[in-house]
């Protein structure tokens, strides 16, 4: 029988979360702070914010068992398909070995007609891993990204130490559901943390599904939070949430780098316009669910929008993209560490030929990957804004 040691889940074993809620059942990883938490009620960001895309517990043992107790909320809405279920990612000395999918918790299930919201409530689950070497090793259990998860015990048949600090750089990202990892297979597998592992870094990852609105609270998070390297990804939750118009616009990117660069007046920051959405490229939002795909069982999007409104100053991806190339040419001028990266280099018009948007919003897990590999290259590879 395995001697079990109980560690107690705290910052020095956690990475990638701002603060540790306690909860009825346990600790609930939150990437925004409290304070950025408390300056908004949206539910779309409340939900995106606690589902911990980038978490992860990382530790060194010789432990050949780890046991997880984990507590779930899951979210479906009524007539949809439901939601695959969130994985959880075990990594040894940065190698995938193991996943496993956690069950029990609140299973909630939302009516879009009238708002009411059924509960199902089930137990705390435990997630094993077994078969592990021996050797001291360097163990990274990655959270769902997509899946809200209390966290509520670990064990192992061994001590488990933190990680020694190896010198790598922290990269800070936000963007929107793209980056917080919509339609990835798995939390390592989110183009952002694919990116991380080739380039090397630690990844602090906020994006935030539907929720990347240029909100100063995320601005204020950001200067906050340490780091070597930042990057935001702007345009599409703009664009969907038909939010602002372009005069709103420029300033509101003013503002946010200004408050980035209030806490960070040197890092390099990285400015990524939007990779290609059709259904945006030349149409305004708001954004919708495809209701006649939704009746035949599958889920896309479409966008309501009137393009005859673009001269009055709705937004479109197109316009973004222009827009923030002529404000980080106009800031780079005093701001040597800012750059531009167009989001159409890790995903255009060749790209959508051969791997188009599943529900013409969000990439698929193929697509994923080669963002990943396309950031890598361009950001940490030689002249990049994150090159050594």
């Amino acid at each position: 029988m395995n001697h079990w040691t109980t560690t107690p889940i705290t910052e020095d074993v956690l990475r990638g979360a701002a603060d540790l809620e306690r909860t009825e059942h346990g600790l609930l990883p939150h990437r925004l702070p409290a304070r950025a938490r408390a300056q908004c009620a949206d539910p779309q960001l409340a939900s995106a914010e606690s589902q911990p895309s980038g978490v992860r517990l990382s530790f060194r043992t010789s432990a050949t068992a780890i046991e997880l107790d984990v507590f779930r909320t899951t979210v479906d809405l009524l007539g949809f398909p439901p939601r695959p279920a969130g994985v959880y990612d075990l990594l040894v000395d940065g190698r995938l070995v193991a996943q496993a999918s956690a069950t029990g918790g609140d299973a909630r299930t939302v009516d879009m007609a009238t708002g009411a919201v059924e509960t199902r409530s089930g137990p705390v689950d435990t997630l094993r891993f077994t078969g592990l070497s021996p050797d001291a090793k360097d163990v990274a259990i990655w959270l769902p990204h997509n899946e809200r998860t209390e966290l509520v015990g670990l064990r192992t048949d061994a001590p488990v130490e933190p990680v020694p600090d190896r010198g790598r750089r922290v990269w800070l990202h936000h963007g929107s559901s793209i980056s917080h990892g919509s339609n990835a297979a798995s939390p390592s597998t989110t183009w952002p943390a694919l990116a991380a592992s080739l380039g090397g870094v630690e990844l602090v990852n906020l994006g935030l599904g539907g929720s990347a609105l240029l909100d100063p609270f995320t601005a204020r998070a950001m200067r906050d939070t340490p780091a070597d390297l930042i990057s935001v990804k702007i345009g599409i939750n703009v664009v969907n949430a038909d939010l602002m118009r372009l005069r709103a616009f420029g300033p509101a990117v003013h503002g946010f780098l200004d408050t980035i660069r209030d806490g960070h007046p040197t890092t390099p920051l990285l400015v990524i316009s939007p990779v290609l959405c059709p259904i945006h490229e030349d149409t305004p939002g708001p954004g919708a669910f495809d209701l006649e795909a939704v009746r035949a069982g599958t889920v896309r999007f479409r966008a309501t929008g009137d393009p005859a409104e673009r001269a009055a100053g709705k937004l479109t991806l197109t316009a973004i993209r222009q827009e923030l190339a002529r404000i980080t040419a106009q800031r780079a001028a005093d701001d040597p560490h800012l750059h531009h990266l167009d989001g159409l280099a890790l995903y255009g018009e060749a790209d959508h030929a051969e791997l188009p948007l599943p529900d013409r919003l969000h990439p698929d897990a193929a697509t994923h990957q080669r963002m990943g590999e396309r950031f890598a290259k361009l950001a940490f590879g030689a002249g990049g804004a994150f090159a050594r």
